[in-house]
């Protein structure tokens, strides 16, 4: 068959000559995909490596530069659809509607990528440790979707976007039930925020919810916290600002953790100290100093007297619980690990039936969990164990071994 007869074929036969061209757009189209993608995607990854900058390396590995290549095939369908001889307009209008919301669906897409890279970007920066716009950028990209998801509708449909707008503000009670959440999260988002309540790594306590470890995440919608046995624990975002949480990052920036903790002594085994005792506690290097100016003052005290200190009751002594308290606070005060520039003191509580209660209030100089818990239990070891020297004794409920050796007593 000679060119000439092809050529009148085709002329006495549209639907050959529509499918032909139509055959030959889609490999237009298919040709310029390809370009796109094994060319441009492989130059920008080459020029990417090559690159010291942190957009570039964040935007393609969000694929933006893949998606927006996507677009191009398409575009080559609206502008050549019309191109395509004895295609019927409605078939016409169709294509070029279809390829117009593909259009506008892979742009959303890359815009999308935009706004994930432009996270990525920002986590590495050092406003990251303070503030965190993973909630904006989310917020952002459920505006990007509603506006794409509006103009792809309104393509396919062939209609104009204003249109399907305006039928939204009749449903705006509607949208504002679905939205509930998002809108209710993204405010409190902005005021956890602007408000500096909420970081990234701050150690919170939310009993409530079963919370207590380190921030890991802030979202538009929730906060994942990683307790300290690693589980993950979600929070809405809008209830840590209607319900109240600890936030520990005060006491990690202030360099010093909190010890209060009581010991409490047998009331039984407090009383006044002897001359003996004295001499004894005074070879303390902690005590001696108190103990010489205490003697001293008591001393005075006593000679002001006159008659009535040949009375004991009359007089002022020292007793093993007040020593023991002077002691107690001598010890922290030179303890290598407790913080000399905070609150520091050793105090008597109200007595109850479990004996006399003295408590310790200070401070260690490490906020390390696992340092603080060391230097506690250091302290009361050591405060414990030397309870015996001032004849005092820590109150304990009687045990059942209690129970046996006094019954083997009375017994015998």
């Amino acid at each position: 068959m000679t060119w000439e007869a092809v050529i009148a074929w085709f002329d006495n036969a549209p639907w050959a000559r529509m499918a032909g061209s139509l055959a030959m757009l889609i490999a237009v189209a298919a040709l310029v995909q390809a370009v796109a993608q094994f060319v441009i995607v492989r130059v920008v990854r080459i020029v990417v490596r090559r690159t010291a900058n942190r957009w570039d390396d964040a935007l393609f590995a969000h694929r933006v530069f893949h998606r927006a290549a996507r677009i191009l095939p398409y575009v080559v369908i609206q502008f050549g659809i019309e191109w395509v001889p004895d295609l019927p307009a409605k078939a016409v209008i169709v294509i070029v509607n279809v390829a117009l919301a593909a259009t506008l669906l892979y742009a959303a897409l890359a815009i999308a990528g935009i706004l994930d890279a432009a996270q990525t970007v920002y986590a590495m920066s050092e406003h990251a440790r303070t503030r965190s716009i993973k909630g904006y950028v989310q917020l952002g990209k459920i505006a990007l979707y509603v506006v794409a998801s509006i103009g792809i509708v309104a393509a396919i449909v062939d209609r104009s976007p204003w249109l399907l707008l305006s039928g939204l503000g009749a449903m705006s009670a509607v949208l504002l039930l679905v939205f509930k959440d998002t809108i209710m999260s993204f405010v409190a988002s902005v005021q956890l925020t602007s408000n500096d309540m909420l970081r990234v790594g701050d150690w919170i306590e939310m009993p409530q919810v079963g919370a207590d470890g380190d921030v890991v995440d802030i979202a538009l919608h929730t906060v994942k916290v990683q307790n300290w046995d690693k589980t993950i624990t979600t929070i809405p975002t809008w209830r840590l600002i209607s319900e109240s949480f600890r936030n520990w990052r005060g006491m990690q920036q202030s360099g010093g953790r909190r010890i209060k903790r009581t010991l409490c002594i047998d009331a039984g085994s407090a009383g006044f100290l002897d001359e003996a005792e004295i001499a004894r506690l005074s070879k303390l290097h902690l005590l001696g100093d108190y103990l010489s100016e205490k003697q001293r003052s008591l001393a005075d005290a006593n000679a002001a007297l006159g008659h009535a200190a040949g009375v004991p009751a009359n007089t002022r002594r020292l007793t093993n619980i007040g020593t023991f308290r002077a002691y107690a606070l001598a010890y922290l005060k030179a303890h290598p690990n407790i913080h000399a520039g905070m609150t520091c003191m050793v105090r008597s509580l109200q007595p109850t039936a479990t004996g006399i209660p003295v408590e310790l209030y200070c401070f260690t100089n490490t906020t390390v969990w696992a340092e603080y818990e060391r230097v506690q239990g250091d302290v009361f070891d050591h405060l414990l164990a030397i309870l015996p020297e001032f004849g005092l004794r820590m109150y304990q409920n009687p045990a059942g071994a209690d129970l046996v050796r006094w019954q083997g007593k009375v017994a015998a």
